[in-house]
C-alpha cells in the first residue's frame, strides 16, 4: 500500500469519508477493482514515484491531491502489501477476489453434488482462504505455520462436518414441502462456510482476545508540530518511550485492550458472514427460480453451469463492496469502555487528559 512509501508527508488513509458506510463502500470499489490487475512492473514503478514525488515535497506544507495522485494510491493500494511494500501474489489480491472465487463459489453451488464433490469443494474453498490469508497478514506478527496449520484443519473439519450433517439431514425433514428441502439444500455450501469463517477468526486471532491489541489515542483535528515529521500511519505504530513528555500522537501506542481485541475478533467473524452472505445466498436462489421457470434451461441442462457462474460473478461485483463496508477499519471506542492500564497512560501523557475516545485497528 501507499503507505509502505516513505516521505515527509502522509497521504489521507482515503479520498472519502471512512466514518460512513457511504464512504466505505467507495473506498472498498477502488480496493476490488479489477482493473488494477492489469497493471505493468513498469506502470506500478510510475505511480509509486508519483507517490514518492508527493511525500518528498519539501514544503511544510503538503502540496495539493490531484486526480492523478488518488488514481496511483488506489493502484498501489491494491497491489503492495502495506507492510513490505512488496506487490501481493496476483490471485490472491482483493482486486482479484471475484475471480479467484468464482469457481470455487460456482464449485459448492453446483445442483446436485454428490457427497465427495461437496466435501471437495469445501476443502479447496478453505485452501484459498489460507491462501489469502497469509498473503494478505500483518507481517509485524506473521502467522506461523503451525497456527496456519490448526485452523486450516480445524477449518476444513468445521466446513465438511456441517456440510456433511445437513447435508443428511436436509432430506429427512418430513414436515418441509419438496420445494423447500431443495432451498435449504442448495443453501447447505452456505452455513459450512460461514461456520468455517467463524472458526478460523476464533483460531486464528484467540491471542488477540488473550492478550490484548494495542490501541492509540483518536485524535482527528491533529497535526505535526513544526520539529515532528509524521512519516507513519496509524496502521503501522511507531515505539516512543513511555516518559510522559512526548508529544501525543494517533501512533503513540498507549496499551493492549482485551475489551478491543474481542470487540474486534467479533466483529472480524460478523464481517465473514455479512460477506458471505449475499455470494452464497442469493444465486442458489435465483438459479431455483430459473430452472423452474425457465424452458430454456431445462431444455438444455447444460446451460446450468454457466447461468450459475453468470449469476455468481454479477453478484460478487455488486454485493462484495457493499459487505466489506460494514465495518470500519479503524474503530474508536470511548476511554470508558478500556482498562485502567490505558486510562492511567493517557492521564501521563502531556495533552492525554482531555481525551475522550480511543481507537484500534480492527483487522481482517
Amino acid at each position: 500500500m501507499s503507505s509502505s512509501i516513505p516521505g515527509l508527508h502522509a497521504l489521507p488513509s482515503s479520498q472519502y469519508d471512512l466514518t460512513t458506510y457511504r464512504g466505505r463502500v467507495l473506498h472498498s470499489l477502488d480496493l476490488c477493482d479489477p482493473r488494477t490487475l492489469f497493471t505493468s512492473s513498469s506502470q506500478l514503478c510510475a505511480h509509486i514515484q508519483t507517490i514518492r514525488a508527493y511525500k518528498s515535497t519539501p514544503s511544510p506544507t503538503p502540496p495539493p491531491l490531484t486526480p492523478k495522485i488518488w488514481h496511483a494510491k488506489k493502484v498501489v493500494d491494491a497491489t503492495l502489501h502495506p507492510d513490505t511494500g512488496e506487490p501481493v501474489l496476483l490471485p490472491f489480491r482483493m482486486s482479484a477476489f471475484v475471480f479467484s472465487n468464482l469457481i470455487v463459489t460456482g464449485g459448492m453451488l453446483t445442483p446436485n453434488l454428490t457427497t465427495r464433490g461437496m466435501l471437495a469443494w469445501q476443502v479447496v474453498n478453505q485452501s484459498l482462504n489460507v491462501a489469502i490469508n497469509a498473503s494478505n497478514a500483518n507481517k509485524s506478527t506473521p502467522l506461523t505455520w503451525s497456527g496456519m496449520g490448526v485452523s486450516y484443519l480445524l477449518a476444513v473439519s468445521a466446513s465438511c462436518g456441517v456440510a456433511l450433517g445437513l447435508n443428511n439431514l436436509v432430506p429427512r425433514l418430513k414436515r418441509v414441502s419438496p420445494g423447500m428441502r431443495v432451498v435449504l439444500g442448495r443453501l447447505v455450501p452456505f452455513a459450512a462456510v460461514v461456520t468455517a469463517g467463524v472458526v478460523n477468526v476464533g483460531v486464528m486471532r484467540g491471542k488477540e482476545i488473550l492478550e490484548g491489541i494495542e490501541v492509540f489515542p483518536h485524535l482527528p483535528a491533529w497535526k505535526p508540530n513544526s520539529s515532528t515529521t509524521d512519516t507513519t500511519t496509524p496502521t503501522q505504530p511507531s515505539p516512543s518511550p513511555n516518559d510522559g513528555s512526548e508529544e501525543l500522537t494517533p501512533t503513540t501506542p498507549l496499551g493492549k485492550s482485551r475489551y478491543c481485541a474481542l470487540l474486534a475478533v467479533s466483529q472480524t467473524a460478523l464481517s465473514r458472514v455479512i460477506n458471505a452472505t449475499p455470494i452464497m445466498v442469493i444465486p442458489p436462489l435465483i438459479l431455483i427460480v430459473l430452472q423452474n421457470r425457465w424452458s430454456v434451461l431445462k431444455r438444455n441442462p447444460r446451460l446450468v453451469l454457466p447461468v450459475n457462474l453468470g449469476i455468481i460473478f454479477v453478484t460478487s461485483v455488486f454485493a462484495l463492496p457493499l459487505a466489506l463496508g460494514a465495518f470500519p477499519q479503524r474503530q474508536i471506542v470511548r476511554v470508558e469502555s478500556v482498562e485502567e492500564g490505558i486510562k492511567e497512560e493517557l492521564s501521563r501523557r502531556k495533552g492525554g487528559e482531555g481525551i475522550e475516545r480511543v481507537e484500534f485497528n480492527r483487522g481482517i
